[in-house]
């Protein structure tokens, strides 16, 4: 069967529509497959059935690859509360003091989960410029003790 090439584009133009009712932004790559496809017929119009096909696949395939691989692991690198053994055991230096039901702020000499200050919560008084090290996560607070 032979698609016409401007078959390729509205289906492409379809699934990229598709993409605002379908929040997963996944969608989007198999439509710009198919505009290329479109596109690939206005320069070679002799192109099988079987070869747009194909083409199709491995355009959008690769979209998706690349999209997981080079752009989408940015979004990863930071995982509050999901990241808490990274933490446990550091040791840091109390900015601000901390009581029981009251915050404070810790610094830490590397960045820790992607922040250098961190407010956090203790269950004994410790004076600012005091080192402390983290024992949990509780939320987005640190809780320490006394180093």
């Amino acid at each position: 069967m032979q698609f016409e090439w401007w078959y390729w584009i509205v289906g492409g133009l379809v699934l990229i529509v598709a993409e605002l009712a379908i929040p997963s932004f996944f969608v989007v790559w198999f439509g710009l497959g198919a505009l290329l496809v479109g596109l690939a017929l206005l320069v070679l119009p002799e192109l099988s059935g079987t070869a747009q096909l194909a083409l199709w696949t491995v355009a959008s395939l690769a979209m998706v690859a690349l999209w997981f691989r080079v752009f989408k692991p940015s979004l990863h690198k930071t995982r509050i509360g999901l990241a808490e053994g990274e933490v446990l055991g550091e040791i840091g230096l109390l900015v601000t003091a901390v009581a029981p039901f009251e915050r404070g702020k810790v610094r830490f000499q590397r960045p820790i989960l992607g922040a250098e200050e961190w407010v956090c919560l203790a269950d004994s008084a410790i004076a600012a410029g005091e080192r402390v090290k983290v024992v949990a996560v509780e939320g987005s607070f640190l809780k320490v003790t006394p180093a």
